[in-house]
């Protein structure tokens, strides 16, 4: 078996985007390096002043140097049909293979990472950075952040390692164990303690803070295709260098997993959930009277000092609304806010006669009552009963004006009429609404249980 031991330097820390600025490949054939490649690369993009200042390698420097193409045959020859080590394998692998792939070639090799391999050979250190396994092996790294500087420093580490405990290798390249795809700082042990069901997951950095939260219906899978697929590769990236931990919470059923996730995310706002920590913007419709004693009803956007009668996630919805109101209960249009002048006859909706007076507003305002009494009567409390984590327990949840309102999981030998009473208020939350909208036509009728009204 041989062993192509990879370092690179780039133009920044995204595949997809970014280019090789330097490549430096030396072949270890289980014994001792063999042989030896290095060359500077045209990236074919400007290289960042910040780059430049960690590596050296400006735009000067590879100005007239060759491209990835020009370079590809012999760099071919070198990696295919060995196994690519780096230290954080992902990072070089991942550039390289997306370089192959831009000149229509697609490298399949297997990975090991010397960050995975000594955390298990020496364990118990506070940092597995390169720098600080050199320093503690005293191993001289020649040029710090140059390709081969770096590359002949992971080769010598590699061979004490491999020389001290063979069978890691093996162990290493066992086929579905996920290892090759896990973020270098995760352990491989906890790995194998992520549950294969249903819940919700939290990364955490080194210092144990939280900087994501997940759903899955599957966990372990779930937290595997994180670093194992093509989507948002500048997240991925990131997320494999920071994370170091894994914690998780089971929900027995994918609706209380998006429910609690949800929660959970405007509990936490972790940094790397930038998209869910956005409000939703809602609109609502409010109810008041006019001068003239009519009642009127107008579209808006929320804000906290005024409490809408009903809530919606667009404008379009809301519209929909408030125009089945008008057809229904016979409504004026103009009042109902959808038009600034009065109605004509020849129009689908029109009123009346309430934006002309001719209508009198204690008549008017009898069918206004009926359209908010109706609305009212739509917000009933009701109980939702779920799968639970266990076969001995029952997952309950009421929502109030469309919101989860309390949760709890409780034992399957509960009185019904108990159970309200027993349940964990929580924050009400919009987001959670829009989930009740999109999983009640997935329950069956005995999982839904009218309690009051609002």
């Amino acid at each position: 078996m041989e062993f192509a031991i990879v370092d690179i330097e780039t133009t920044g820390g995204a595949a997809k985007h970014g280019g090789i600025t330097e490549i430096a490949v030396l072949i270890h054939d289980g014994e001792s390096i063999i042989r030896e490649y290095q060359t500077l690369i045209n990236p074919e993009q400007a290289i960042p002043t910040y780059i430049t200042g960690l590596t050296g390698i400006d735009n000067f420097m590879v100005r007239h140097k060759p491209t990835f193409e020009a370079i590809q045959d012999e760099l071919w020859d070198l990696l295919n049909n060995r196994v690519f080590v780096a230290h954080n394998v992902s990072f070089d692998y991942g550039f390289i293979r997306e370089a192959f792939l831009k000149v229509g070639r697609e490298l399949k090799t297997p990975k090991l990472c010397t960050v995975r391999l000594s955390r298990k050979v020496y364990p118990g250190m506070s940092s597995y950075s390169l720098g600080r396994l050199c320093e503690s092996q005293k191993i001289q790294i020649e040029a710090r952040h140059r390709a081969m500087g770096d590359a002949k420093a992971t080769a010598i580490l590699f061979d004490r390692m491999i020389k001290s405990d063979y069978q890691i290798i093996n162990q290493s390249l066992k086929k579905n164990t996920g290892e090759a795809y896990l973020p270098p700082n995760f352990p491989h042990f906890k790995f194998k303690e992520i549950p294969t069901a249903c819940g919700v997951y939290y990364m955490l950095d080194e210092r144990g803070k939280v900087i994501y939260v997940g759903k899955a219906i599957n966990i372990r899978e779930r937290f595997k295709n994180h670093f194992s697929g093509q989507l948002l590769p500048n997240l991925k990236q990131k997320l494999k260098t920071e994370v170091y931990d894994l914690k998780w919470e089971l929900t027995g059923s994918e609706f209380m997993a998006l429910l609690f996730e949800t929660l959970e995310i405007k509990r936490l706002w972790p940094k790397y959930n930038s998209a869910s920590k956005l409000p939703k913007r809602m609109f609502g419709l409010f109810h008041y009277e006019d001068n003239s004693g009519y009642g009127r009803f107008q579209v808006s956007k929320i804000t906290k000092f005024f409490k809408p009668i009903e809530s919606f996630f667009s404008l379009e919805e809301a519209n929909t609304f408030i125009k089945t109101g008008i057809t229904t209960y016979g409504l004026c249009p103009k009042l109902c806010g959808l038009r600034k002048v009065n109605c004509e006859p020849e129009e689908a909706l029109r009123c009346e006669g309430a934006c002309d007076c001719i209508e009198k507003p204690s008549d008017y305002n009898l069918r206004v009552a009926e359209f908010m009494q109706k609305i009212k009567e739509s917000h009933k409390e009701i109980l939702i009963k779920l799968e639970g984590r266990t076969s001995d327990e029952t997952a309950y949840c009421t929502f109030e004006s469309g919101m989860l309102s309390r949760f709890a999981y409780l034992q399957n030998d509960q009185i019904f009429e108990d159970i309200p009473s027993m349940l964990t208020p929580v924050a009400q939350v919009p987001e959670t609404y829009y989930l009740l909208r999109q999983f009640i036509h997935q329950l069956n009728p005995e999982q839904i249980s009218v309690l009051q009204t609002s």
